[in-house]
């Protein structure tokens, strides 16, 4: 029954006309309501003033002793005033005047006052009930020689609504007048809406599915709304053909570009990826498999794989695939020393490309000569963490037999064994420490725990420490220290770590009669140790791998001189987790000058 668009219009249409005849209605109800209260109490005001009045009359007639003129009294005020019912009645129940004698029993009428009624019956109440409909007054009369008489008026305080026929008028003009004005602003409204609404509705039907544009335009008597929706719908539409026509281009156009593309990815991979026939003919090879088989990319295609392979391992592998004798994922390895793959270690795999045709082959070249030489680092690592370990445990199962054969009666000698196995047991905890540390490195869950370090009582505990070792090799070591050192933020055990490790390798990797001295300067930013020695110095060549886990240098004359290749590149993780750095200066057979750096507090932050 709605016009295209209408829809919204009308929904909101309906919902405000429906809210108006609401407010309406609820206004006339409240009005009515509030009027007909006033109007009772109104009445019930004006009945209370003429009881009054009447009771006042009544009460001057009967102590002047007229009763016929009260009993007149009371009927004219009933008639006139609508009381209702209205009796005068004594204590006793005998009824004076009243409005209508016919409800009352003729034994209670009294003609003429008593000349006094019984004190003991209960006087009449000053009272007055009020409903919605009804008002009763009691009012007492006081009749002087007698006692108390009682004025019992009940009377109808019921308003008519049609008493109010103005006010109902009056609101039913507001509300046609309201519905007319509402119908004019909604005829307004919806000539200009109803774009909008058509809009709307075709955006439902898109997101009912409906994607034909035929459904979703809309007129453009509409107005200038429609015809932007329009445009859209035709811009999308273009779009889409657009967007279809380049998917076909796509997937009908060149595919030498597209293969073009293929090959840039796979000569970026760092394995060599080999894809051969059922007579190990090579349909395709990428730029590392070239690499690895010494041979181009021209000459190995069409051409037998096996006459670029010259390793016998490799070459069997092959002829085992072509002959048939091998139809699964097989892997193996050239190792180093081979004549073709010279110095490097090769993983060589062989798969079959797809299942209907097990004779088409892919080969795999990974170069994992990395990986063999972490292996051996690890195993390199192992040997001489275990000589590390295993030396001052000797020393210190020697050293305790010693004491107890032959401490007891020698005191220098017992005290002598005391301190190489202190020292020992020093050397031992440092080896330990290193390993934890390197392990925790590793995992990833190494971290400092700062505090103060007082740095006046570890350098006087490191002079200790290495006084005895100098003096075994006949070494000067000089601590320069300034007269006051300061007190830093830094974790201690991990300082402590880190110079025991420079200042012991200064001392390994010094001849005897050489010096080592250790500079300490406290400047205003930062604390820089320098750990100067008159060693056999480094070369240029390993200081640029000096700082890596397990690498030692290749100086013949350090074969005998044991070392895990932990101890730099642990002192330089600690450092630079403080917010440092350790450098190294060397000349060969001039000695080597470590520098360790850690800022203040606040830069370190």
């Amino acid at each position: 029954m709605l016009l295209r668009g209408e829809s919204t219009v009308a929904s909101i249409g309906i919902a405000l006309a429906v809210i108006l005849l609401c407010a309406v209605g609820a206004s006339a109800w409240w009005a009515i309501r509030t009027l007909r209260e006033d109007a009772q109490h109104a009445e019930a005001d004006r009945i209370r003033a003429v009881v009054a009045m009447l009771a006042d009359s009544a009460e001057s007639m009967m102590n002047a002793g007229e009763l016929s003129a009260v009993r007149r009294l009371v009927a004219d005020a009933a008639r006139e005033h609508g009381l209702g019912q209205c009796t005068i009645m004594l204590p006793d129940g005998g009824v004076v005047a009243a409005s209508d004698f016919s409800k009352h029993p003729a034994g209670k009428l009294v003609m003429s006052l008593p000349d006094r009624w019984s004190a003991g019956l209960n006087p009449p109440a000053d009272q007055t009930a009020v409903t919605q409909t009804t008002l009763t007054i009691d009012r007492p009369l006081t009749i002087n020689g007698h006692g108390l008489a009682a004025l019992h008026v009940q009377a109808p305080i019921e308003v008519s609504v049609s008493r109010f026929w103005g006010a109902q008028a009056g609101l039913g003009v507001i509300g046609a007048g309201s519905m007319l004005a509402l119908l004019l602003v909604y005829r307004h409204s919806r000539a200009r809406l109803r774009a909008v609404g058509a809009i709307r509705e075709a955006l439902l039907a898109i997101g009912a599915g409906e994607g034909a544009s035929s459904a979703l335009a809309i007129s453009a008597d509409l107005g200038a709304e429609a015809s932007a929706w329009n445009q859209i719908l035709d811009q999308s539409d273009k779009l889409r053909h657009d967007k279809v026509a380049e998917r076909a281009r796509e997937s009908l156009g060149d595919r030498r570009r597209g293969k073009s593309d293929l090959d840039e990815a796979c000569d970026v991979m760092t394995q060599g990826i080999v894809l051969v026939d059922e007579k190990m003919r090579c349909k395709y090879a990428n730029g590392a498999a070239a690499v690895f088989l010494h041979a181009d990319r021209d000459q190995l295609h069409g051409a037998d794989v096996r006459q670029f392979v010259k390793t016998e391992n490799v070459k069997t592998l092959l002829d085992d695939w072509a002959s048939g004798r091998v139809r699964q994922r097989t892997t193996i390895e050239a190792e180093r020393g081979d004549a073709h793959f010279g110095e490097g270690v090769l993983r060589v795999s062989i798969r079959p490309v797809r299942r209907e045709d097990t004779g088409s082959a892919m080969l795999v070249l990974e170069d994992i000569t990395q990986q063999r030489v972490a292996e051996e680092a690890r195993h390199a690592f192992v040997a001489h963490a275990t000589h590390e370990l295993r030396t001052p445990l000797t020393n210190i199962r020697l050293y305790v037999e010693t004491a107890l054969d032959d401490g007891e009666n020698d005191a220098v000698l017992r005290a002598k064994c005391l301190n190489v196995i202190n020292s020992e047991s020093r050397r031992l905890e440092r080896i330990v420490n290193d390993l934890l540390s390197t392990a925790e490195i590793e995992s990833g869950s190494f971290s400092i725990q700062r505090d103060d370090v007082h740095l006046d009582a570890l350098f006087a505990e490191l002079q200790a420490d290495y006084e005895a070792q100098a003096a075994e090799k006949h070494l000067e070591v000089t601590f320069n220290l300034p007269p006051k050192l300061p007190v830093i933020q830094a974790d201690r055990d991990m300082i402590t770590l880190a110079l025991h490790n420079l200042i012991s390798n200064a001392l390994k990797y010094t001849p005897e009669g050489g010096k080592v001295q250790i500079n300490v300067d406290p400047g205003e930013h930062s604390l820089t140790v320098d750990v100067i020695d008159t060693g056999i110095g480094i070369s240029d060549q390993d200081q640029e791998r000096l700082f890596e886990k397990f690498y030692r240098a290749q100086d013949k004359r350090i074969t005998d001189i044991t070392g895990s290749g932990l101890g730099l590149a642990l002192a330089r993780e600690v450092v630079r987790l403080h917010g440092g750095d350790i450098t190294v200066q060397s000349a060969i057979d001039h000695g080597s000058t470590f520098s360790m750096t850690i800022p203040g507090a606040a830069d370190a932050a």
